[in-house]
């Protein structure tokens, strides 16, 4: 049974996707996919975008469905909180403020400055006993730092298996390093930005708000959907569930079906 969240053209339209930048400012690779021009704006052609959406989809889908990580990329300020938000609602990763160089291609040391963030979050539990309000306050400053920059990715505990980035342009170094190790990029496509080298291209506007929001909330459905079908492929009865559990939850489920058979025997 397919978990594929639906969508209709008409709500890309009402969510201003299909509108580009201004003709100036434009990608000659868009060539392909604008529909035409109206006020002087690039309009993207939908009737490609649907199909390309729902690839991107199916593939974000079926990398959770196998136990995959999915990382939400998106530092641009009208894209910091809702990039998080979609990453939380479905137990994933994201990064929404500045991307630090070497994130994937150096993973072991940005591997430590995690260790070195759980550290002082350990620290700073218990309102910084022992310590004096100058140190609380130079490791509460270290800590936010390292928070804002490795908060959304520190549980996730090694490379993600897919990226999901809002605005190709502002997080070209994010893609290139996804691209050396070989992690499918699934991408919005704005009619200024280049879709060489992208996995799963979608043709849409990566700036409006509305925007966004669509495109934030429709992954965020498509890794529910694959978490259920990976809990359905382990046995787990997910009838009378209110809500989809923690990505922890779900393995103690996988490992509850393994473990299943073997008891059954035993009481034979």
């Amino acid at each position: 049974m397919s978990n594929i969240p639906s969508f209709t053209m008409r709500q890309m339209l009402e969510a201003g996707i299909h509108f580009g930048h201004h003709t100036r400012r434009w990608n000659p690779k868009m060539k392909p996919y604008i529909f035409g021009v109206r006020n002087s704006v690039h309009i993207i052609d939908l009737e490609q975008s649907v199909p390309m959406l729902y690839r991107a989809l199916e593939a974000v889908q079926q990398v959770v469905q196998n136990g995959g990580r999915v990382l939400f990329v998106g530092t641009k300020r009208q894209a910091q909180d809702k990039m998080a938000a979609a990453a939380k609602r479905c137990g994933q990763y994201y990064v929404n403020h500045r991307w630090l160089g070497g994130t994937l291609t150096n993973f072991k040391t940005i591997s430590q400055s995690i260790s070195r963030l759980r550290n002082l979050d350990e620290i700073l539990a218990d309102n910084g006993r022992g310590l004096t309000k100058r140190e609380i306050l130079q490791h509460t400053r270290e800590r936010d730092k390292l928070e804002q920059s490795l908060g959304g990715i520190k549980d996730m505990g090694g490379l993600p298996d897919i990226i999901v980035v809002i605005d190709t342009l502002r997080e070209a170094i994010a893609i290139k390093e996804a691209q050396k190790l070989k992690i499918p990029v699934v991408a919005v496509i704005d009619t200024n930005s280049n879709p060489d080298g992208i996995d799963f291209p979608i043709p849409g506007n990566d700036d409006a708000l509305r925007a966004i929001d669509f495109f934030c909330d429709i992954f965020s459905q498509a890794v529910l959907g694959g978490i259920k079908a990976e809990m359905m492929a382990a046995g787990v009865d997910i009838g009378n569930l209110a809500e989809v559990p923690a990505v922890d939850e779900i393995a103690i489920a996988e490992v509850a079906a393994e473990e299943a058979p073997a008891a059954e025997a035993a009481a034979e």
